[in-house]
């Protein structure tokens, strides 16, 4: 069977990578020149690094990254710590992977370069897909140049925006969401030796809330900064911002908050988009995986771990059925029953935490303490948490 995928982000790469160790042909097609990747921090809970097992890049990525011993919630103007929950030996114990903290080119290059050694013609760069056309027997993926590509199966991994979505079911562009996020990345050896601890970090407050956590080797610490009640009209999803800018949005935040908005090289700042689930992935010889099909909200830190869920998934569907009588049809009818729940569970999922991390309650100390007890204590964390840790994409019916 011959896959087309557009799109080559995280979730096209592992799709692609998947397909190609089960001895598919893969031609993924990419709008960008050259692969680039907008630097930027990526939080891998255990369900993700077990799909990076699966694929054989677990231990790479392992050694690029960061194992954070702790995630703690702090009061946004005081500076009060909270325990969210330990991230070392007790994830590792719980879920059998360890909680990583990946530099987004670390994870990309690393998913690029597998591809490469397994296939060096699968990448084909400056191809952006334009639409596709399907037959009784193939599919062909229109590129923006006027080329086309003939294969079996087509994947539609080109994100938020996604041309393939759209064809399939009409415009569901996601909506901005009245909030954006700032993104830095600052050196660690510039940071106070206080700042320099192996925890991720989320500052909670009234209308917004800061995390930060150490990437690369502990060489950089990654910071994003969301808060609500913005404008966008940028037709672009992400623009430069200045310190001064982002300082005024956190005025009144507490000192280590702002010295790591003093401290970042740059900023820029995206605008965070909001869709409701879709209800239908797959139609005939065409699939979707990732932002296209289950764009979300950052805020239970699932999105790039998902479409890594999606490309295993999918592959394993297509190895399973794909020979069935029905063909293709049955692999990804099998494999959107498969995702379709849980990734809908997750949009909704992070879509209630923007509450619980910007409530109104956390105002002050003392009715923040009545907040955390409620919303942060070992219970509802569990509940809210374990179900996305636990899951095995390596081994989930299909």
């Amino acid at each position: 069977m011959h896959v087309l995928i557009a799109g080559g982000g995280i979730g096209g790469m592992t799709t692609a990578l998947a397909l190609l160790r089960r001895g598919f042909t893969v031609d993924l097609y990419e709008q960008a020149s050259e692969l680039t990747e907008t630097g930027a921090g990526i939080q891998i809970s255990p369900n993700g690094n077990r799909v990076l097992d699966e694929l054989g890049l677990f231990e790479e990525l392992k050694e690029l990254s960061c194992d954070p011993v702790r995630k703690e919630l702090r009061l946004w103007d005081t500076g009060r710590r909270w325990p969210m929950f330990d991230l070392g030996p007790k994830a590792v114990g719980r879920y059998g992977y360890p909680y990583l903290t990946v530099y987004r080119p670390d994870l990309l290059g690393a998913l690029e370069a597998a591809v490469r050694a397994t296939s060096p013609g699968t990448i084909h760069l400056g191809s952006k897909a334009a639409g596709f056309e399907e037959d009784d027997h193939g599919v062909t993926l229109i590129l923006g140049n006027g080329e086309r590509a003939r294969g079996d199966v087509l994947i539609g991994a080109d994100g938020w925006r996604s041309v393939i979505r759209t064809q399939l079911w009409g415009d569901t562009t996601p909506e901005f969401s009245g909030m954006i996020a700032w993104r830095g990345l600052v050196p660690m050896d510039s940071l106070p030796e206080h700042m320099k601890e192996n925890v991720g970090t989320t500052w909670i407050g009234p209308g917004g809330h800061a995390v930060s956590y150490p990437l690369h080797k502990g060489t950089i610490m990654n910071f994003v900064a969301t808060i609500e009640g913005k404008q966008w009209s940028s037709e672009r999803g992400s623009e430069p911002g200045t310190a001064e800018e982002c300082l005024a949005d956190f005025t009144g935040w507490h000192e280590e908050v702002q010295t790591l908005i003093r401290l970042s090289p740059t900023l820029s700042k995206w605008a965070l988009m909001q869709r409701d689930p879709i209800t239908r992935w797959s139609s005939g010889r065409v699939s979707l995986v990732g932002d296209a099909c289950h764009a979300t909200l950052p805020f239970l830190a699932q999105g790039a771990v998902h479409s890594m869920e999606d490309g295993l998934v999918l592959a394993r569907a297509l190895e399973t059925y794909g020979d069935d009588p029905a063909g293709p049809f049955e692999a990804l009818s099998r494999y959107e029953s498969a995702r379709i729940e849980r990734t809908s569970r997750m949009v909704r999922g992070a879509r209630a935490n923007t509450e619980r991390f910007h409530s109104q309650e956390l105002k002050d100390e003392q009715t923040a303490e009545k907040y955390l007890a409620r919303e942060w204590s070992n219970a509802p964390i569990f509940d809210r948490y374990d179900w996305l840790y636990s899951y095995d994409s390596a081994t989930v019916e299909i």
